[in-house]
């Protein structure tokens, strides 16, 4: 399993946070209600001449490489990574370093990454569902009675259906990293920079200290399914259809959200729709169909051609090119577990994991984004959720007294049905077999800590993310008297087709001080304790700024890995050195989360004996969501987070630790 995810984004700028300038409340849908914004920049203005994700040198990756690896390794195992790396840097990585560079001068249109990224992804054969797939969940509307699931999913469905209609008129706004927003944030510079031709937009932000960020992702969002094949699947997107996807209780039923015109279906409309779907009494299908994307991806292409022999071409190509899947669940949520275990996978008869994204709405209003992850990262999928958030809370379509349109959903609404040979039953079966055994693995726990957050730490001139994720390596440390690869994804979107790079927050700084804290607190004072907090919220920092300028080493060795295979030649020592595999196998799994729509984001373990920890840190509080498989237990990993973070609290408060 490959470390994925996840949602560390750039910053969002002031445009679309909460609170920010909106458009007047309406319920109506005319011409002005067709669109999230009309932006006087052109969405993919600066796409042309954003500058291009950078190779790194190869010493610099050898001497990053080595510094992720010293707190993971003893005297004599260094030494030999060592002789590694000194051995593939003057020999066989220079070699295959120079012909990545050749090959990057001759794919000037994207970046080095790209490809073997989408590959890495989509000749995967592991299951999607937990390997691959996250989700985040919403927070609730701030108008209680919007919460109604029936209000709620019509609004969301027409505010995700403006997103669409946006994007593609070229009216969303640019996403943009704005550092001076006082300069660049304005209207002034909007109405200067959109006569700037594309090929040097990017030049006339960058003088005004903002950043566009690659929106090449974006259209993967809509009409987009990961089709499986042999070996290795295919990203298929059909912009001209019209229909969404809807599920409940595993029946598919599909309507159009666009007229013929390309208008937005009046709401009440897809209200009355929706409606229809809700009081639809038809029972959970005997072999639900749903469960086929939870297979490996070979067993599951397989079937999928023999339920395309069986006649159901036709029903498979407008699961595939429907906008998007909305799942509604008959259930309310009763606590954070399980809507995590709801929204991660469910119970496998009522999603479309191939899907780009399933929108899920429970009973009660609580609602999610769980999105499959090779066609894009958490920038494009954040950026939607937040738009969406914000449209359906501030610019419903309708209200809790809006009454559905007066017409015969019957007749818009198609119920698909599937004909399933004895061979589809039976895969159908042993899906389920095996998704519920899987399921039963999985653990998740979380906490929130409510002494402090962002603001406090910040008070302490440290990094909130860097506090967060020592607080992990300390409480790995208590528990099982480790330091382990860990993984932390940034996002490399300031450059054309990045996707992310990996910060590495176990170093030498974390150590040390984990083992401070941790075994011998009463030989250090608070000053000594503080200041190593220091040190590592400063080296966190600066791998964390590498990263998102593209200078990791992480990516680096994944492509030259990969154009040795590609090239048939033998691999090199150092990706069959022991240590380089331990360096990947990363038991702890990592992504921040920082979104006033977002409640909570959650994933699974990327190995068998790892955990997948999201989590935010908030003004005032810190979140965390955390999942193991059997083995390991998140409750009691999280009881040591929290005492770590108390620990380190108290220090910064100038406490002496309890013991």
């Amino acid at each position: 399993m490959m470390p994925r995810l996840l949602l560390r984004a750039w910053p969002r700028r002031r445009a679309h946070v909460l609170g920010a300038p909106s458009r007047p409340l309406s319920t109506s849908s005319g011409p002005d209600n067709e669109y999230l914004q009309h932006s006087i920049v052109p969405t993919m203005h600066y796409q042309d001449s954003l500058p291009r994700l950078p190779i790194p040198k190869l010493e610099d990756t050898m001497r990053r490489y080595l510094s992720a690896q010293k707190p993971l390794l003893d005297d004599s195992q260094f030494r030999k990574t060592e002789e590694f790396c000194k051995s593939f840097e003057n020999g066989i990585g220079k070699e295959l370093h120079e012909h990545l560079l050749a090959q990057d001068k001759q794919n000037k249109h994207t970046s080095y990454i790209s490809g073997p990224w989408f590959e890495m992804y989509l000749a995967a054969r592991d299951s999607i569902v937990l390997n691959f797939n996250p989700f985040m969940a919403f927070n609730p509307d701030p108008k209680s009675e919007y919460n109604d699931q029936l209000t709620r999913t019509t609004n969301m469905t027409v505010s995700a259906v403006r997103f669409l209609k946006t994007l593609r008129a070229g009216l969303l706004e640019p996403e943009v990293f704005h550092l001076n927003p006082a300069k660049s944030d304005t209207n002034a510079f909007k109405r200067v920079i959109r006569f700037v031709p594309s090929s040097l937009s990017w030049y006339g932000a960058y003088l005004v200290n903002a950043y566009p960020l690659d929106m090449s992702q974006y259209f993967r969002l809509f009409n987009s399914t990961r089709i499986p094949k042999p070996s290795r699947d295919e990203l298929f997107t059909d912009a001209k259809a019209r229909h969404l996807l809807v599920l409940r209780k595993g029946n598919f039923y599909v309507f159009d959200v666009l007229d013929q015109d390309g208008n937005i279906v009046n709401p009440s409309e897809i209200q009355a729709h929706l409606n229809y779907i809700l009081s639809d009494s038809s029972p959970v299908p005997e072999f639900p169909l749903a469960y086929l994307t939870s297979e490996n991806r070979d067993v599951w292409a397989e079937l999928r051609q023999k339920l395309v022999h069986s006649g159901n071409e036709e029903a498979l190509r407008k699961v595939d090119s429907a906008v998007f899947c909305l799942c509604l669940d008959d259930f309310p949520m009763k606590d954070i577990v399980h809507l995590s275990h709801t929204m991660l996978h469910g119970d496998g008869t009522n999603r479309w994991f191939d899907k780009s994204f399933n929108l899920i709405v429970a009973k009660d209003g609580t609602a999610a984004v769980h999105f499959e992850h090779s066609w894009g990262d958490g920038v494009a999928v954040l950026r939607f959720f937040n738009e969406v958030f914000r449209d359906s809370t501030q610019t419903p379509a309708i209200t809790p007294q809006s009454q559905p349109a007066t017409t015969n959903s019957s007749v818009s609404v198609q119920k698909l049905s599937f004909k399933l040979s004895d061979a589809l039953k039976a895969g159908i079966t042993t899906a389920k077999e095996k998704f519920d055994a899987t399921m039963k693995t999985l653990t998740i726990d979380s906490i929130q800590f409510q002494r402090g957050g962002k603001e406090f730490l910040k008070k302490q001139k440290l990094s909130p993310d860097a506090v967060a994720q020592l607080a992990f390596q300390m409480a790995f440390l208590r528990q099982y008297d480790q330091t382990v690869a860990t993984y932390e994804s940034c996002s490399t979107a300031a450059f054309k087709h990045g996707r992310t790079e990996t910060v590495r927050p176990a170093s030498i700084f974390t150590k040390r001080c984990s083992e401070a804290f941790v075994k011998e607190p009463s030989k250090h004072s608070v000053d000594e304790l503080q200041h190593m907090m220091a040190e590592c919220s400063k080296y966190h920092g600066q791998l964390t700024k590498e990263a998102a300028m593209g200078q990791g080493f992480d990516r680096h060795l994944f492509a030259l890995h990969h154009l040795a295979v590609a090239r048939g030649v033998t691999l090199p020592e150092l990706y069959l050195d022991p240590a380089y595999r331990q360096i990947n196998h990363n038991i702890l799994s990592t992504s921040t989360l920082n979104s006033p729509a977002v409640s909570l984001g959650g994933f699974a373990p990327v190995v068998p004996d790892g955990f997948g920890i999201a989590y935010a840190v908030h003004d005032d509080w810190i979140g965390c969501n955390v999942s193991s498989y059997t083995g390991r237990n998140p409750g009691e990993f999280l009881q040591c987070v929290n005492k770590c973070l108390e620990d380190m609290f108290d220090t910064l408060e100038g406490k002496a630790i309890k013991t």
